[in-house]
């Protein structure tokens, strides 16, 4: 059959039906499979909140959007060319995503009319077939029934091969875009080798799926997306969890420390647990506790004993922590505080993102409790952000939080990984022996940093004492003097302070060093940000991007370079964080644009405001 082929220079695909239809592994196999062809590319999975919705419902739609191009890629698109919708829920949530004369892939026998009465159609009426999606190119395909048919002589139960089905589809997409299955027939294999009918069943469907395309004559199109123009190397698919873990074992390899994880499973944090687990080749230790506060108070004993401790969790996690933050603060000792951040407040959106933990990061403990505060920007950069975590931690003598949020957590994208040689070595001394003229262990006696020694316990006349009492100033012995009580005081905030001698200055991402309008972001929006001042700038507006990884203490120009412009634009997922800071710090009139609704802002929604405040 002589098929037209078209090649496009970028395609969004949101896949979506039931959580328990296999979306997000479908996603994820597409997408494992585009960044193997070197397309760059960009990912948002969204998860449904609750851990089995009803089937068919609006809240228990599960989705996930890829984005992939020739071109370079930050953000997973505004907008959808592709709907693949394996319910009548599926689609009446996603359908507003779906750009006019985009395709609908649609699963028939999902829109049976027990699925349209669960997803609120009125009457019970299909949208398949009443014109109501005359802007859309539909495609419908029964995938139930093709799936069974292609799977009629496997002795498995029915509810059993309709598990298949979403592997149906992703050979039917793989058909439609050019791909080849290899790579996913060796992840079926490795993951169901043991299991030879589940095995058997998933490649079947695979196949039957691609050759449904290849065969059917309704479809006389297929399409190819080139690869991307990257800098040359080597390069994998990555998601921010597993960066991040990469990141840790990475700096405990370089420093030398060994890595120890105290915390409690936490959507969506849970996956760097998972991750570290995997890695004990590596000397990681990883302790599940029975609570957050058992989590990182073992991680602070573990620093206290010579290791690297680290705890992970979410906003409410951290709200649980924060006394045990503050003995850590007391004790100066390293420790890294992993935020991803979601929905809040209280249990709030689980599997949504938001950026609402910045204020309890800065503030959010009794007394004067500063620490420095990281965050990453993407997926990939999750990587690099808690190496620089860790590395201030352990030079400075400090717990630090590093934030994170669901939409880096769990998007992918392709990530050009160094090499163990390229990364700095980042020395770490203990003190074990009393220096010439000292005649005891002053354990608060400070070097230029204001840094005080770590001393591994039971070091011989290195005995000192510990605890969340405030400190005499050298000796460490408990002292309630009001005096000594306000010198360490300004003393911790000091050697906070000191970080940003020892961090990079503020640099600008792109844009003029001076001009009308300064957008500065911090975290996930760095995607949104960086297109639609691109698209701005490709049009002659003077505009210009600077992204904040180091929030406190902020880089010492960051204050200068905000000066430089008329306006200032801020954008964040909460209700205006880093502005209040800003504005406090630097008494700049800069504006917000703020959302809050658990997904992240477009680039579409950015170039209008920037474009508003131009004009």
């Amino acid at each position: 059959m002589d098929r037209k082929k078209e090649v496009l220079q970028e395609v969004v695909i949101k896949f979506a039906g039931d959580s328990g239809d296999g979306m997000q592994l479908t996603g994820s196999q597409f997408t494992n499979n585009t960044a193997l062809l070197g397309i760059d590319l960009a990912t948002f999975p969204d998860f449904p909140a609750e851990i089995r919705a009803p089937q068919g419902t609006l809240p228990g739609v599960s989705g996930y959007q890829l984005r992939f191009s020739s071109d370079m890629v930050y953000t997973p698109g505004d907008e959808c060319d592709v709907l693949v919708a394996m319910n009548a829920a599926a689609l009446k949530v996603n359908l507003k995503a779906l750009k006019k004369g985009g395709k609908i892939i649609a699963n028939t026998d999902g829109f049976d009319a027990k699925n349209l009465r669960l997803a609120n159609y009125t009457d019970g009426i299909s949208p398949l077939d009443d014109n109501s999606l005359g802007n859309y190119e539909v495609i419908k395909m029964d995938v139930t029934k093709m799936t069974r048919e292609a799977l009629k002589d496997i002795t498995m139960g029915t509810k059993e091969k309709d598990r298949a089905k979403n592997m149906f589809v992703l050979g039917f997409l793989y058909w439609m875009y050019n791909r080849d299955m290899d790579n996913t027939i060796q992840f079926i294999t490795e993951k169901f080798g043991k299991k030879p009918e589940i095995l058997e069943s998933n490649i079947r469907a695979l196949k039957a799926g691609y050759h449904y395309g290849d065969t059917t004559e309704t479809f006389g199109t297929t399409y190819t997306v080139g690869k991307a123009r990257m800098k040359s190397g080597t390069y994998r698919s990555v998601m921010g969890n597993q960066a991040l873990a990469y990141g840790l074992i990475a700096f405990s390899q370089k420093s030398g420390l060994p890595l120890f994880l105290g915390t409690y499973p936490i959507t969506p944090a849970s996956d760097i647990l998972h991750e570290l687990s995997r890695h004990k080749d590596f000397g990681i230790r990883t302790f599940q506790a029975e609570d957050e506060i058992a989590g990182i108070s073992a991680a602070i004993g573990a620093s206290y004993g010579g290791s690297l401790g680290v705890t992970t969790t979410s906003g409410p996690g951290m709200a649980l922590k924060t006394e045990a933050m503050g003995l850590a603060v007391m004790l100066e000792i390293p420790l890294v505080i992993i935020d991803v951040q979601r929905g809040g407040p209280s249990t709030g959106l689980p599997t949504k993102t938001e950026q609402s933990d910045l204020l309890q990061a800065y503030y959010g403990r009794n007394g004067e409790c500063p620490m420095p505060v990281i965050a990453a920007s993407s997926p990939s950069d999750c990587f690099d952000a808690v190496f620089e975590a860790c590395r201030i931690s352990t030079q400075h003598m400090t717990p630090v939080i590093f934030l994170s949020d669901g939409y880096i957590a769990n998007g992918a994208e392709p990530w050009r990984f160094p090499q163990s040689a390229d990364l700095p070595e980042v020395p770490v001394h203990f003190k074990k022996e009393l220096n010439e003229g000292e005649e005891k262990y002053q354990p608060y006696l400070r070097n230029e940093k204001l840094v005080r020694p770590w001393v591994i316990p039971g070091t011989p006349g290195m005995e000192y004492r510990m605890g969340g009492l405030e400190k005499q100033h050298i000796t460490g012995n408990v002292s309630y003097d009001p005096e000594n009580h306000q010198f360490m005081v300004k003393i911790r905030e000091e050697k906070v302070e000191k970080v940003a001698e020892n961090i990079p200055e503020q640099q600008l991402d792109s844009g003029p060093e001076k001009g009308a309008l300064l957008v500065l972001g911090w975290g996930s929006t760095y995607g949104a940000i960086k297109s639609a001042v691109a698209e701005l700038q490709s049009r002659g507006y003077a505009v210009s991007h600077a992204h904040i990884r180091h929030l406190r203490p902020f880089p010492k120009n960051l204050g200068a370079l905000i000066r430089n412009f008329e306006q200032v634009l801020i954008p964040e997922i909460n209700n205006g964080q880093l502005i209040k800071i800003i504005r406090d710090k630097y008494l700049v009139d800069a504006k917000g644009y703020n959302k809050i609704m658990g997904v992240p802002i477009t680039k579409g929604e950015l170039t209008r405001v920037m474009k508003e405040m131009l004009d």
